[in-house]
């Protein structure tokens, strides 16, 4: 059971933007063959756009713990977690962060949750990581944290 999935993929502009690569291509290929430009321009537009969405991580929560990418937290290591949006998230990432904290940011994606580490072995004091949707993956993994007793 997943509890929470999200894919950071480049918002729908960033692949509109590169679709300028197939008239460059056109351009480049003109004075040999503008049907190799179109052939190359396609090709180059698909095989990055493929290599941006499918080489984005993905945030997942379920039963086994928080997977961000290829890093994982288990559910004993999920701490307090607080989500940031607009400018507080910019303060987080830059002016507030700890050096020493795991982070996984996306240009694309602003805001931004913060979760506390209970491992005091941990190194990272917590990680900071991009989500479209912070206080939904808050309550997923408020949901996978171990209860202890008075909470």
């Amino acid at each position: 059971m997943t509890a929470y999935r999200e894919r950071l993929a480049p918002p729908p502009l960033v692949f509109l933007a590169w679709a300028l690569v197939v008239p460059a291509s056109i351009l480049v290929f003109l004075p040999i063959d503008a049907a190799v430009g179109w052939g190359v321009g396609i090709g180059l537009y698909l095989a990055i756009s493929l290599l941006l969405f499918f080489g984005s991580p993905v945030l997942r929560v379920d039963e086994s713990g928080f997977r961000a990418g290829r890093a994982i937290l288990y559910p004993g290591e999920v701490g307090a977690t607080a989500a940031f949006l607009a400018e507080e998230a910019t303060a987080e990432r830059g002016p507030r962060l700890d050096a020493r904290a795991w982070t996984l940011f996306r240009g694309w994606v602003k805001p931004v949750l913060r979760i506390e580490l209970t491992d005091q072995n941990d190194p990272a004091p917590y990680w900071l990581v991009s989500t479209r949707h912070p206080q939904r993956l808050s309550q997923a993994l408020d949901q996978i944290r171990p209860r202890t007793p008075g909470r």
